[in-house]
């Protein structure tokens, strides 16, 4: 159904009706298949490969390890236009994907969308957060005006605005984060899930229940608890992927509950060929479970 055809009170109605009943038919719906194997691509930022090595050679690098894809950080200012250039001559020549581009939470969203576009990317990574110093209400209507600008651009150009909140103490519980997105009444803005960093507010499986479909892209970290507990919340993410809090069998099974086909990228501490090629394993064991 197209959401731009409908009214505000039908809108409505439809949202709080697929809210009760997305859960309940994801939990019928058998699962055919028992592997995210040949549904998931697997990419890292781009900024965690730490070779001297020109722009070129990094996306051969990452190739040659066995990644799909890669997602860099938006360079939007006049002075990153050499880097553009570099980013799309490496993606044109090596036929490595860029999948996406991090926008963090910058207001000037349109700009990262187009140049998404021209990289041949399908998604900007825009992130939510809560400024302090006005009411909670207020930084709703904000964050979420900046959106509704930049959705009628984002399907202009065809390339999807995925929001996440990254720890800003704002849409820390899943139907929060749900209702969020639904208001802003378009499919071009959609959920970019990390799945170590809601471990501090709740399990990633029960994020993945509640948003369902409305998560297109995968944040792929790990978070221990334990540590968090004993040596500081942000040393939490200081454990391999797959051996920390995540229980990634259960994240696995929501994953194929809601048919999940798409990118998940590493956001971890980046490093050489040998930390690459770590990275590539442990996530091949935490979500294709090869």
């Amino acid at each position: 159904m197209n959401t731009f055809n409908l009214t505000r009170r039908g809108f409505i109605a439809c949202a709080a009706a697929n809210s009760v009943t997305a859960p309940l038919v994801a939990r019928e719906r058998k699962v055919d298949e028992s592997s995210l194997a040949g549904r998931v691509k697997k990419a890292v930022k781009f900024h965690m490969v730490n070779e001297d090595l020109s722009v070129h050679d990094k996306f051969l690098l990452l190739k040659d390890l066995g990644f799909d894809g890669v997602e860099p950080r938006a360079a939007v200012a006049a002075d990153q236009k050499q880097f553009v250039r570099d980013l799309a001559s490496a993606t044109e020549k090596t036929g490595l994907p860029i999948h996406g581009v991090v926008h963090s939470s910058k207001p000037n969203i349109e700009d990262a969308i187009d140049q998404a576009r021209h990289l041949g990317a399908d998604s900007v990574l825009h992130v939510v957060r809560y400024d302090r110093k006005i009411s909670y209400q207020e930084n709703h209507q904000n964050t979420s005006a900046i959106l509704r600008r930049g959705a009628a651009h984002a399907e202009k150009q065809k390339v999807r605005i995925l929001i996440e909140n990254v720890w800003a103490t704002f849409l820390i519980e899943p139907t929060a984060m749900r209702d969020y997105v639904d208001a802003i009444q378009s499919d071009w803005v959609q959920v970019y899930f990390d799945v170590g960093n809601v471990v501090r507010w709740g399990w990633p499986q029960h994020w993945i229940e509640v948003l369902g479909r409305r998560i297109r892209k995968l944040d792929i970290k790990e978070y221990d608890l334990n540590v968090a507990m004993n040596d500081g919340m942000r040393k939490g993410f200081s454990v391999p992927i797959g051996e920390g809090s995540v229980e990634w069998p259960k994240v696995r099974t929501e994953l194929l509950k809601i048919d999940f086909r798409g990118w998940a990228t590493a956001e971890v501490k980046g490093g050489d060929r040998a930390r690459l090629a770590e990275i590539r394993k442990q996530m091949d064991r935490v979500v294709t479970n090869a």
